[in-house]
């Protein structure tokens, strides 16, 4: 095993919006990180069925893949009540709860005032009890290893925001490109959880948009197939006993 430590740790709640950092986590064996990716908001229609969730591509979302703009809002989610709350410049902040019909309508109807005509739309925010809008069917819980971050910042001479990969936890100690060489169902150990490696995530377009400013700077697809041959940074990890993981714990992973 390699030995580093969890940097940090972060959660989606609305597919493509503001990570939000939080101390610690629990998540159960086969289970997705908590409170990640549970809403998204259509742009036009996807053909996702609540009474039926299934897997869409993330192309039918407002996801910075598509829209870069969505960068400029900032939502916070308040899992205890459902309340999400949501601010961009020259726009009202927004506040609803989205466990309500007429508060995810609310904030369809502040998000289209304020994305115009970089939208297709029309936007609908779109849910399901247990259905997580990961952009793999089985990507239960993302790993970015910062080293490798800083390695591709090293080749391109230019600082890279981490949050660009929009990863459920950072790992900091490892050393770089290791996940990408640990094998097939390889065990990690984060925390108190145990997990095995399901895949190394494949990068999009999203990385190209500056997390703080919303504009696409940065050609992170090419930087990575240019300077490594793979589009990959990141792997999905599959938890397989269940536990708590916090920030300073244990990340270890089969070399």
């Amino acid at each position: 095993m390699v030995q580093g430590r969890i940097a940090s740790l972060w959660r989606h709640p609305v597919k493509g919006f503001t990570p939000e950092r939080l101390e610690r986590a629990s998540v159960a064996a086969g289970g997705f990180f908590p409170c990640d990716r549970l809403y998204a908001v259509e742009d036009g229609p996807s053909g996702f069925d609540p009474a039926a969730p299934a897997w869409i591509s993330k192309q039918k979302f407002t996801v910075l893949a598509k829209i870069a703009e969505v960068a400029r809002t900032r939502t916070r989610f308040d899992d205890s009540s459902g309340v999400l709350t949501a601010s961009a410049d020259g726009r009202a902040d927004f506040e609803g709860a989205l466990d309500d019909p007429k508060g995810r309508a609310a904030f369809a109807a502040w998000l289209t005032d304020f994305l115009g005509e970089a939208a297709s739309g029309p936007l609908k925010v779109v849910q399901a009890p247990g259905h997580r809008f990961t952009d793999h069917p089985q990507g239960h819980v993302s790993v970015v290893n910062l080293a490798s971050v800083r390695d591709l910042e090293a080749r391109i001479g230019r600082p890279i925001d981490p949050l660009r990969f929009r990863a459920n936890l950072y790992v900091e100690g490892w050393p770089a490109w290791i996940e990408n060489e640990a094998a097939e169902a390889a065990a990690l150990g984060l925390g108190s959880m145990r997990a095995k490696l399901f895949k190394p995530i494949v990068r999009c377009v999203a990385t190209h948009v500056d997390p703080a400013t919303g504009e696409r700077d940065i050609d992170v697809v090419k930087a990575l197939f240019d300077n490594y041959g793979h589009l990959h940074c990141g792997v999905y990890v599959h938890v397989t006993a269940g536990g708590q993981v916090a920030e300073g714990d244990v990340a270890e992973i089969a070399a």
